[in-house]
């Protein structure tokens, strides 16, 4: 059988993913052998923590961060309002850890959209500390955690740190396609990022940074009425010429995605605001998906080898890059059960992928929102979106 020459043009089009997905095996190799400086540098902290409800295992998450195993640092929390049901909660805290000081604080005194952010930054003005470690409220960690996310911000240069992070828990199948969606998917494109233009991005579940790093971008009042707000964080420090830092190092998530539809709304609010916050890498993504492209190889040739060259390339990197994320880089247990997923995983992307750019407005919290112009706006009740 011979093929044409647009048939070739396609079927070597059809292989770019693989050149990414080798990138990603280069990235992650080079990226994970680095060591952890935890004792040289800890200064008094404030760990800022911005709540809305009550998160799964919300007691144990808290009491984690209480457990430090660093000389001197405050927990803050900022919640609604002296009724909100995370109170009895915290007030247990205050009494089971009486060695922490911990403060917390009613309202964000803002009217931004962004709610966590405009409680972040009421809680950045109560702290007493320079250095600063914010995270999500469904976060646990490591007695080692503070240790580890402090220490690198010892040298000038770091303006920022932040880390993985990973579902606590895969007992339901949504979970198990997060987790492999996390690992072979978003931590391989962020490994690329890191390989290609350093990081300038952070992860909202843990940024550690100082005050002085927010002032000089203006504060976090600049990004209470943003999407991607870690995101921006990460940027805003890296565009003022500092370091930011991705440890080798991971916290648990606890609020997972329990069905399937709560993984596809939480994706496809990422993906929209992603086609907003960085267009042409939203568009790049076309040649990261192996799924699509191999399928359409094998249609387009049905030569019994090109056909095996193709599924056997597909799915031997999507393994191997999984394997050296999860596995070798990240110490995930049981990681094979789960790569059983990636295939289903793949298809699930690149569906979302194709209907963010027909997605006008994305779904956060409790309500509908547009992106214009880098903000979001709430779309009147009265209006019917996409």
């Amino acid at each position: 059988m011979n093929l044409s020459v647009a048939a070739y043009v396609f079927l070597g089009v059809a292989a770019i993913p693989f050149i990414y997905y080798l990138l990603v095996l280069y990235s992650s190799w080079r990226f994970f052998p680095r060591t952890l400086t935890r004792n040289a540098f800890t200064p008094p902290v404030s760990v800022l923590k911005p709540i809305r409800g009550i998160d799964p295992e919300a007691y144990t998450n808290f009491a984690s961060f209480c457990r430090q195993d660093y000389p001197e640092y405050e927990i803050l929390f900022c919640v609604d309002g002296a009724d909100d049901p995370v109170i009895p909660i915290l007030e247990k805290l205050i009494r089971d850890f009486p060695e922490r000081r911990i403060r917390v604080f009613f309202g964000s005194g803002s009217d931004a959209v962004n709610d966590k952010v405009a409680k972040l930054g009421r809680l950045v003005r109560e702290a007493q500390n320079e250095i600063l470690v914010m995270g999500d409220s469904d976060v646990r960690v490591r007695s080692d955690y503070l240790r580890t996310v402090v220490a690198p911000l010892g040298d000038p240069k770091v303006g920022a740190t932040t880390c993985f992070y990973m579902p606590a828990h895969a007992q339901t199948f949504a979970e198990s396609l997060q987790s492999i969606g996390m690992i072979s998917d978003f931590y391989a494109g962020l490994l690329v990022g890191w390989q290609l233009e350093g990081v300038k991005f952070a992860l909202g579940p843990t940024i550690a940074t100082s005050r002085s790093r927010l002032a000089e971008f203006g504060g976090l009042q600049v990004i209470e009425n943003q999407p991607g707000d870690d995101l921006l964080m990460g940027r805003l420090i890296a565009e003022h010429g500092h370091e930011v830092q991705l440890l080798p190092y991971t916290v648990m998530k606890l609020a997972g995605c329990q069905s399937i539809k709560e993984l596809l709304a939480k994706r496809m609010r990422w993906m929209v605001v992603m086609r907003h916050m960085r267009r042409w890498g939203h568009l790049g993504l076309v040649f990261t998906q192996g799924l699509p492209w191999s399928l359409a190889a094998i249609a387009v040739c049905s030569l019994p080898g090109v056909s095996l060259a193709y599924a056997g390339a597909y799915l031997g990197l999507r393994i191997a890059m999984s394997w050296s994320i999860g596995a070798r880089g990240l110490k995930q247990p049981d990681l094979w059960k789960e790569m059983l997923w990636i295939p289903v995983w793949d298809a699930f992307a690149f569906f979302i992928w194709v209907a963010s750019f027909f997605r006008k407005t994305v779904r956060w919290r409790d309500g509908q929102y547009y992106i214009r112009d880098g903000l979001l706006l709430a779309v009147p009740s009265n209006s019917v979106g996409k």
